[in-house]
């Protein structure tokens, strides 16, 4: 494992898929502009591997999570990009996925710094 790998966080399973839906409340966008995203907002820690993003934009497409459309890129006309935007349906996924989120970090972090027993 090289210095650089070594750094970087492994995602927990399903934790990608809330990742995108959250960037996406910004907007849409397309895989590019969301992997820079997750990747900036976090300091660079987290690095989305295109071999993780496309099939988790996939399957998020699929699930009808969020939809997807061609469009030619602003410039560049002559360049297309797939441009993924969050659903009604994807929003209310979001919401739960962000509860069930704060409920594992606040189980987790109870095991990691329990409370001073009295």
């Amino acid at each position: 494992m090289s210095n650089e790998s070594a750094g970087r966080i492994q995602l927990l399973q399903g934790t990608l898929d809330m990742l995108i839906l959250r960037t996406l409340l910004f907007g849409p966008a397309h895989g590019h502009q969301i992997a820079r995203h997750i990747q900036r907002t976090t300091d660079d820690l987290l690095q989305v591997e295109h071999g993780s993003l496309y099939p988790a934009l996939h399957r998020l497409e699929r699930r009808g999570w969020v939809a997807a459309k061609w469009e030619r890129a602003g410039k560049d006309l002559k360049r297309e990009f797939k441009y993924y935007r969050l659903t009604p349906a994807g929003r209310k996924q979001l919401v739960a996925e962000e509860s069930r989120w704060k409920k594992l970090t606040g189980a987790v972090a109870r095991i990691m710094w329990p409370a001073e027993e009295s």
